[in-house]
């Protein structure tokens, strides 16, 4: 089970500011394939904006305080941002998470088609996501 880095995400209210800045002070570039691929009905609605570096990504998404109570989960990835690994084996992870007792929350192919996402807490109660791309598209 491999894991590696492959994006932050911050939450804010003004997503075109955010993207502007990181587009223009950092010279990151858009990742427009990801737009496609999300997943917006029963899932995330919320504006994002996708940019890279051409290694790791940033995803800046609009804050969304209710997605816990919307999916019945527990850990809302998108109240404060999260940090984010891909996985070429989701379910070794899991079972990695529940042999070391940590919790988590599994919401499935929820905000992009194809990514098995689940997210638990660090010790300091950051967020983690790690995912793994059943798309058959993985980078």
């Amino acid at each position: 089970m491999k894991v590696r880095l492959h994006h932050v995400n911050f939450c804010s209210n003004r997503v075109a500011e955010m993207d502007a800045f990181y587009r223009t002070v950092l010279n990151l570039e858009p990742e427009p394939s990801l737009q496609s691929a999300r997943v917006t009905q029963d899932g995330y609605a919320g504006k994002v904006a996708f940019v890279t570096d051409g290694t790791t990504q940033l995803h800046l998404a609009e804050r969304d305080l209710d997605v816990g109570f919307r999916t019945g989960h527990v850990i809302n990835p998108l109240e404060r941002g999260h940090i984010a690994f891909r996985t070429d084996d989701i379910e070794a992870f899991k079972a990695h998470l529940r042999h070391r007792g940590i919790p988590f929350s599994d919401y499935g192919a929820w905000a992009m088609n194809g990514w098995a996402q689940i997210f638990f807490h660090d010790p300091e109660g950051n967020v983690v996501e790690v995912h793994e791309d059943r798309s058959g598209k993985a980078e």
